[in-house]
Formats: C-alpha cells, structure tokens, sequence
C-alpha cells in the first residue's frame, strides 16, 4: 500500500513524501522535495499524485490531480560557473572584457569559429551575445595586449607553486591558403606541411603550465627563437635565477653564451653528428652498460652523455629499416629519393657504409649540455620535463584546436593566439586539481544540466543532478588539489 504523507523539516519546510506499507509499518519512503510555500506545496502533492499513477492504475481517472510537466530549455551552467570561476581564480577578470572570457571558455568546451562560438555559449545558458561585439573584443585583444596580462597572471600562478624550471620549445601552424606574406611563410614544418606557416614559441614551468607564447615568421630558424621569447620574460617579470630546458634544435654556440651572460642556468639536448671523443674512447674497451653517463667537461659547461639499452633497441631496428630501405633503392625495387644511407653520385649509387657505422655506433646515446653544478643524473631528469611541452602543445593542437585560423591579418592571429593561450592556461590548472584532461572533464560535465521546466503554466528553474561518479572531481576542484 503506497501513500503520500508531508512530514515538517527541522528547517520549517513540509516534505512531501511517498511512503509504501507492508502489515502496518512503513517499509519504504520515496522523497518528492521540500515546499517552502504553499504554490510549492500543491505542485510537489501534484508530482507525487503523478507518481503513484505511475504505480498503480487509477480507479477515478477523472478525481486524479492534471499535471503538465514540460522543459522550456536546458542548458550545461554547472560546467560554465565551474570554468568562470577558475577564469576569476587565474586573475584574467582584470582584462575586464566579458566576451573575450566567453570566447575563452567557449573555446576550452568547443574550439570552433568565433560565430559558432555563438552556438556553444547559448548551450551553456549564456545569454545572447552579438557576434559583432566578438570581434571587438578580438581587436582589443591586440591592441592592448591582454596577452601580456594574462602572462603576468600565469606567471604569478606558477610563482606561487614554485617556479624552478622553464621549459621551452616551439611548434608551427599551417594556413590552408596558397599565397604567402611577410608573417605566414613556408618553413620547416613540424608537420611536414608545404603550405605557409607561423612558428609558436611556448615557455611552459615544470608541471606544463604556460607561462608565455610567441609566434614567429614561419621560415625563421628555430635557434633564433629563444634569446627573444627568455629576454621578453626576463624583461616582463626581472627574473634570472631559473632553469632554462630546451631542446637540441635550440643548441647553438651563441645562445649559450648569451644566456650564461644574461645569468641563467641551462640545460639543452645536444646534437650529436659525429660519435663524441670521450664515448670513443670508452668503446674502444667495451661495450657500454644500461644508464652509463660519460662527461666530457668543456670551459664554462660540461656534456652528459648517457647510454639506454632500451632506446639502443629502438634506434638500431630504426637504422635496419633504414638500412634495408636503401638495398630496396639500390636494387631499383623503389626510388631512391630520400633515402638515408645511399650515396648518390653522378651515374652510380651505393650503401654508405660510413654513415651506416656512425649511426650504430651512436644508438642508444644521448647527450645533454649543462652549465648547473648539479649531479649528472638530475640533469637528465630535468630535461626530461620537456615532455611536459610536448603534452601542452598536444592540447594547444588537439583538444583546443589552434588551427584552423580563420584570420589573415597579424593582429587578429595574434588575438586568436591569446584565447588559445588563455584557455591553455585555465585547462592546465583542472588537469592538475583535477588528475583527469580537460577533455575528459568536459565531457564529464557538459551532460549534467540545469534548466526551466513548466508546470502547470508556471516556470521553475530545475538544478542539476550530480553523479556519483563527478562529485570526487569536483570536489579536488575546490578543496585545490
């Protein structure tokens, strides 16, 4: 036997309530809501008189409360307050632009086009923006460089996390257009693109939260982009006693020096064309074991050069393939266009033995230049870090989509690299409350909805149901950690 009872709450509400007997004693109690007024009231009696329709079929259809029930919309608000706040938490609200924060956000839960961003606030339950005050923000962006804002914002943020390290590397974007100018010029491509492209400079801490982005012409070499992205930093925030960790392609002779000069400690991979002295020597003994480090001490930095079994493994079946490749091009079975160990002269080719030794004998090292006076072995894990770059430009690329770019213009490239820059920085900080991507945990939220139901007539506003599952990220979210 089922019934509906109101029961009054400590707090002064009535419950309304289903509760199903068995011999006497109530075995089971279904919980509808709590009335705070009497219009509540009728509509939570009118929602369980339709619930226990549900149950049982009616013997007086025509005595049964008429309930309509009907959702005018619904919309992801749990999901935009959450990224809001973290926006506010970063210190971007001093931009004081609210649809530059839109498309931000927009941008974190759907990296689409700045009109079909549009689309995704409206999903989100925010209220109508007009496109044209988009592309305002956009303008101003640039022209008072909120980039440089949210840089010292970011900076901030790491500082008070402990800033040790600063890892830097570069990436291009291409353009699907055919003609080139004085910014979008083809170049090396990461991609290995043919099309005009732009270089980005990213300086990320050791935990891969952004701290600055530049872009270059796209056939800049890369050894040119360093000295000016660390001395913009250096310029912005006085800062010298950090770590610089970059990669081999950044190694050159003079931006080493021009940073010991400028006072920072480095580590950078080193580029290894010919088989080091100091390893030339050790092999003449004997094979090299898993981990072993040879040192070779130069004025003013030393070399570390370590050897890995397992990445020996790696490059010699690399080198077999490539190895192979050639016989195939020397027999004539495929072209021998870019083929690594042929050597093609006027009107013979052949195996390049030489070069095929060098490379065996160089497999499984590698090398890492260093003027910090700290152990071998904790240089090697600082550059190690670098992957945590590659993971960021990983989410620039993938889960916010930096390109397309639909801009031509500088300026307005340059305010689309901003929002990206933003939206990278907002995503980093929940990846690391939370322990989850931030593509995860969209779409852990996106679904969970708020909205504006009718009953009867009259509007409601519906709160969100929270999983079981969600609460535990949400809590890291705001407990920080």
């Amino acid at each position: 036997m089922a019934f509906i009872r109101r029961v009054k709450t400590a707090s002064g509400a009535t419950a309304v309530q289903i509760a199903y007997k068995q011999k006497g004693k109530i075995v089971k109690i279904i919980h509808i809501g709590s009335a705070h007024t009497k219009e509540e009231l009728n509509i939570l009696l009118a929602l369980a008189h339709k619930r226990l329709q549900a149950d049982q079929l009616a013997l007086f259809p025509e005595a049964q409360p008429s309930l309509r029930v009907g959702i005018k919309r619904s919309y992801s608000d749990l999901l935009w307050n959450i990224l809001r706040e973290q926006y506010h938490k970063m210190g971007f609200s001093k931009l004081n632009d609210e649809a530059f924060e839109a498309l931000c956000l927009a941008r974190i839960v759907e990296p689409t086009s700045k009109l079909d961003s549009l689309r995704v606030l409206e999903d989100l339950g925010v209220g109508p923006i007009d496109q044209n005050k988009l592309y305002r923000s956009l303008a101003k962006a640039a022209e008072q460089d909120y980039r440089k804002t949210i840089s010292q914002a970011c900076f901030e943020h790491a500082s008070g996390h402990g800033l040790t390290l600063i890892l830097y590397d570069v990436t291009t974007l291409y353009f699907e257009v055919q003609k080139e100018d004085d910014y979008r010029k083809p170049g090396l491509s990461k991609e290995r693109r043919l099309e005009p492209q732009i270089i980005i400079g990213l300086l990320v801490d050791q935990n891969g939260f952004p701290l600055g982005l530049h872009s270059f012409e796209g056939n800049k070499a890369e050894t040119k982009t360093i000295l000016p992205v660390i001395e913009a930093f250096q310029a912005q925030h006085g800062l010298t006693k950090v770590t610089i960790v970059a990669d081999a392609a950044m190694l050159s002779a003079a931006n080493l020096a021009a940073l010991t000069e400028d006072g920072y400690t480095y580590i950078v991979g080193s580029r290894l064309h010919k088989v080091p002295y100091d390893i030339a020597e050790y092999q003449k003994t004997g094979e090299m074991s898993d981990q072993q480090i040879v040192v070779s001490h130069q004025e003013g930095y030393r070399v570390i050069y370590q050897y890995r079994a397992k990445r020996a493994a790696l490059d010699l079946r690399n080198i077999e393939k490539q190895v192979a490749k050639a016989k195939k091009a020397l027999s004539g079975q495929i072209p021998a266009n870019r083929t690594k160990f042929l050597s093609i002269k006027a009107k013979s080719k052949q195996l390049n033995q030489k070069l095929i030794d060098k490379a065996r004998a160089l497999a499984g090292i590698k090398g890492y230049v260093t003027n910090l006076d700290i152990p071998d072995q904790e240089v090697i894990a600082h550059y190690h870090q670098l992957f945590q770059v590659e993971a960021t430009f990983r989410m620039a690329k993938s889960d916010l989509k930096a390109r397309p770019i639909f801009h031509r213009k500088r300026d307005a490239i340059e305010a689309h690299l901003t929002i990206v820059f933003a939206a990278l920085a907002i995503g980093r900080n929940i990846e690391y409350q939370t322990g989850i991507s931030i593509k995860q945990f969209v779409k852990l939220l996106r679904p969970i909805r708020s909205g504006i139901v009718t009953i009867n007539g009259n509007e409601f506003l519906a709160e969100p149901e929270i999983p079981d599952a969600v609460k535990p990220v949400l809590n890291r979210l705001s407990s920080g950690h």
